[in-house]
């Protein structure tokens, strides 16, 4: 059975729950979008749920921020068809949802009110991107990536004895 991730904003104006096969705050990514929007560490860390199972309590004071995006990637400014959607109070980044990928939504730890699963390794990832001023702390099993890896949140948690039934 998932686990039930409860999750909210810092003013509570906004709650949500949601079940989830993959629930430990393995991955971190270094892009800007998620330095800038929520990473204070110079980086987020997204988690993966069903998003049928999602229930928002407050969804009036829910915001969305789509990023224009401009990089070696994308040399021609694009907007993300990713949604980042945050509490318009207190500003508190909540979760990603992209509609090309319609049964997932990416709680973001950092609004994750329940324990989470210690991870046994980490993912590093778009460290091409991160900030100078931020030295990611690597441990020993952790996996470093330029931009991103092959290895899919499900997978991670497959191949790592974490996915939860």
């Amino acid at each position: 059975m998932p686990i039930l991730l409860k999750g909210s904003c810092r003013c509570g104006a906004v709650r949500f729950e949601v079940e989830s096969h993959t629930p430990v705050p393995f991955m971190l990514c270094y892009c800007s979008i998620c330095r800038k929007q929520q990473g204070g560490g110079g980086f987020a860390i997204n988690l993966g749920a069903d998003y049928e199972t999602m229930d928002i309590r407050g969804k009036r004071v829910l915001g969305v921020y789509r990023a224009e995006i401009e990089d070696d990637e994308h040399p021609h400014c694009e907007v993300s068809t990713g949604e980042r959607n945050f509490c318009k109070k207190c500003g508190a980044a909540l979760w990603l949802y992209d509609p090309t990928w319609p049964d997932l939504v990416h709680p973001f730890a950092s609004a994750i009110d329940s324990d989470l699963p210690k991870p046994p390794e980490k993912v590093h990832l778009m460290l091409k991107y991160k900030a100078n001023w931020v030295e990611p702390v690597v441990g020993k099993n952790d996996k470093v990536f330029e931009v991103y890896p092959e290895e899919s949140i499900a997978d991670w948690h497959k191949r790592t004895g974490m996915w939860v039934d």
